[in-house]
C-alpha cells in the first residue's frame, strides 16, 4: 500500500536510513546488558524521568507568588501530551509508514512486538517533548533538563531500531506545535480554575501552606501590605526616629 512517506532507504543514499543505522548499528557492538538496559530507558525509563521533573516542578510552582498560573502552567503540559497523541492518530493513519524494521530485517530490534504499529511519528518522542516544552515555559531550569531527556529519548529510539530519525523530528515538531500553539487557550481555562481551586479544600494542590497569593497571582501578600502601609503613612506625621527604633528594623 503507498505511503505518504515512501519507505526510507529505497535509494542507497538515503539519510534517514544511514543514520537510522549508524545509530542502531551500535546495539550490535555494545554487550546484552547495555542493550537491555537501552531497550528499558527508551520504553520506560526516559519517561518516568519526566514525570518525576513534571513532580518537582509542580511542587516548586506551589511555592511561587503566583502559585496558581504556574501550577496552571505545569498542568498543561500532560494535557499537552494528551492533545498531541490524540493529534497523531489521524497523522499516523494518514501517512501510514511502516516500522522501518519491517523493510529492513537488517536492523537490530531490541524491543519486540511494534510489528503491527505506524512508525511516523513516534510516540515516544511527541511526549517528551511536549513535557519538556511545556516546563520550559513555567521553569526554564526543568525544561532545560526535561529537553535533554527528551533528545536522548529520540537517541534511544534509533538505538533501539523501532523509528526513523524523521518519526523522532516530526514528534518533535507536532509536541512543539501543539504546546505553543494552544497555550492561550488552555491557560484561558487553566488559570481560572487554579484560581478557584486555591479557594477551595483543595488549596494544598496549588499553594503551599507558606505562600499568600493575591487575587491577581501575581505578588505576595506580604509586599503587597509593606506597600500598603507606606501609601498609608505618607500623609501623616512620621515619629522621630530616634524614638522609633522598630523602624530601622523595617
Amino acid at each position: 500500500m503507498p505511503t505518504l512517506l515512501a519507505d526510507a532507504g529505497a535509494g542507497s543514499g538515503d539519510p534517514d536510513l544511514g543514520l537510522l543505522k549508524a545509530v542502531n548499528g551500535l546495539a550490535a557492538d555494545a554487550p546484552g546488558w547495555l542493550d537491555s538496559l537501552v531497550a528499558w530507558t527508551a520504553e520506560y525509563g526516559i519517561l518516568l524521568g519526566l514525570a518525576a521533573l513534571g513532580l518537582t516542578a509542580w511542587l516548586v510552582a506551589r511555592r511561587r507568588p503566583d502559585a496558581p498560573v504556574a501550577v496552571a502552567g505545569v498542568l498543561w503540559a500532560p494535557l499537552a501530551v494528551a492533545v498531541a497523541e490524540l493529534a497523531n492518530l489521524p497523522i499516523s493513519r494518514l501517512v501510514d509508514r511502516p516500522r522501518p524494521f519491517v523493510s529492513h530485517p537488517e536492523l537490530d530490534v531490541l524491543v519486540p512486538g511494534k510489528e503491527d504499529t505506524l512508525s511516523f511519528v513516534s510516540d515516544h518522542s511527541a511526549m517528551s517533548m511536549g513535557i519538556a516544552v511545556a516546563l520550559f515555559l513555567v521553569n526554564r531550569k526543568l525544561g532545560l533538563a526535561a529537553g535533554a531527556l527528551a533528545l536522548l529519548q529520540g537517541f534511544c529510539r534509533l538505538f533501539v531500531g523501532v523509528h526513523y530519525p524523521t518519526d523522532v523530528i516530526g514528534g518533535y515538531a507536532l509536541a512543539t506545535a501543539v504546546v505553543l500553539l494552544l497555550a492561550p487557550i488552555a491557560m484561558a481555562v487553566l488559570v481560572p480554575l487554579c484560581h478557584a481551586l486555591s479557594r477551595s479544600a483543595l488549596r494544598p494542590l496549588v499553594v503551599a501552606r507558606s505562600v499568600a497569593v493575591e487575587p491577581g497571582g501575581r505578588r505576595s501578600a506580604a509586599p503587597a501590605a509593606r506597600r500598603s502601609g507606606r501609601r498609608r503613612s505618607r500623609g501623616r506625621p512620621q515619629p522621630d526616629r530616634e524614638r522609633a527604633p522598630e523602624d530601622l528594623a523595617a
